[in-house]
């Protein structure tokens, strides 16, 4: 299962990494917003991707889907608010992807608790 877990982090917070990447690329043509409306796009884009994908690989349930994608979704919001803050420098907005992932795992731990 730890295995698993690892497998969905590095495919949820890569896949998602190369999605916001082209979508603030294609929107860098776009004056004034549209280099952060892209990267918000792509990111939303990847989130969905990437656990569709870990659907396929069987990394994920299928019951798993909506609250995995939830999790990576609110970890891609926290990595962009973390990402816009620290422009100044590479290391912060690189290291805030890894929030994507974990948010998809603590969506998939959250989907397998029945409520009480």
């Amino acid at each position: 299962m730890a295995l698993k877990n690892l497998l969905l982090f590095l495919v949820v917070s890569a896949l998602d990494a190369i999605c916001i990447l082209l979508g603030s690329f294609m929107g860098h043509g776009i004056p004034s917003i549209g280099l952060f409306a892209g990267a918000i796009i792509g990111g939303i884009v990847g989130v969905a991707a990437a656990v569709w994908l870990a659907v396929r690989l069987h990394l994920l349930d299928r019951a798993s889907y909506s609250a995995t994608f939830l999790g990576g979704l609110v970890g891609f919001i926290l990595a962009a608010v973390i990402a816009v803050k620290n422009l100044h420098g590479p290391l912060i907005p690189m290291a805030s992807v890894g929030l994507i992932g974990l948010g998809a795992i603590l969506g998939k731990a959250v989907s397998r608790n029945p409520a009480a």
